[in-house]
């Protein structure tokens, strides 16, 4: 690259910097897109700290790199191994700490950050929010189902307006099957918060949120079961991560016409 275009002065930052190569990136400035003579911490004191991209503010949080690779290139290469500040979250420790150049220090640096990044999501939260789409079950259950390494089953409670009334109940955990996953269990919390409505939920540790036969079977039959007791079914949502073929990392089987609802 020529870094006397990238110094170029005439050309704003957010135009001049932004890749689109890079899903994360909006408008921000890169490591590997400044001119060499500017440094992580220059570059946040330049265009501010949240006019920057993950590469960079990597690199500030692991401050220095070691022997024969740079605190640049480590930060560019933890990126490039797990692609998304979400898949650094969910790697423990040890195994942070295992990577050339990074040793336990800066591994419990870097997921001390990004679990006060989670706290805040959390606390900005809506206390009560309303549960009107599938994207908000996912923003609701996301942070706990990503670090699952098995299946759990939830019903979240709804008053008549759609706000969640309680936290969503955990109801069985491993791998779902209708014997487990019983009316009964399911419904017991509603009955007595004398919830208006449900929404099912579980999560698909692979991160694909194709539905199995049995997540199709368990849902027409809660969905019989609330009839019954004139409590709506009004979605049942899984949860795994965004890939290729799912780019919102959830699925309604609502809105995919798998199963009808009442």
């Amino acid at each position: 690259m020529d870094p006397q275009k990238s110094s170029d002065d005439n050309v704003s930052p957010s135009r001049k910097l932004a890749d689109p190569r890079h899903k994360w990136v909006d408008s921000q400035c890169r490591i590997c897109d400044m001119p060499g003579q500017i440094r992580p911490r220059e570059a946040v004191d330049k265009f501010g700290v949240e006019n920057v991209a993950d590469d960079v503010l990597l690199a500030i949080l692991l401050r220095a790199g070691t022997k024969g690779i740079n605190v640049v290139d480590l930060a560019k290469g933890l990126l490039h191994r797990y692609a998304t500040l979400t898949a650094i979250a969910e790697t423990s420790v040890a195994d942070l700490a295992s990577i050339k150049g990074i040793g336990p220090v800066k591994a419990q640096m870097l997921k001390a950050a990004l679990e006060l990044g989670r706290r805040i999501n959390v606390e900005v939260r809506p206390v009560s929010p309303k549960m009107v789409t599938p994207a908000d079950v996912y923003a609701l259950l996301r942070d706990q189902a990503v670090r699952l390494d098995h299946e759990i089953f939830w019903v979240i409670l709804l008053d008549a307006k759609n706000v969640l009334k309680c936290q969503p109940v955990d109801v069985t955990s491993g791998i779902l099957d209708a014997s487990l996953v019983h009316p009964r269990e399911v419904f017991r919390e509603a009955i007595r918060s004398a919830a208006a409505a449900v929404v099912l939920a579980h999560n698909h540790p692979s991160g694909d949120t194709t539905p199995s036969s049995q997540d199709l079977s368990i849902t027409r039959q809660l969905i019989e079961a609330g009839g019954v007791i004139d409590i709506k079914v009004l979605d049942h949502v899984i949860l795994g991560r965004p890939h290729a073929t799912n780019s919102t990392g959830y699925l309604s089987l609502r809105e995919s016409g798998l199963v009808k609802f009442i």
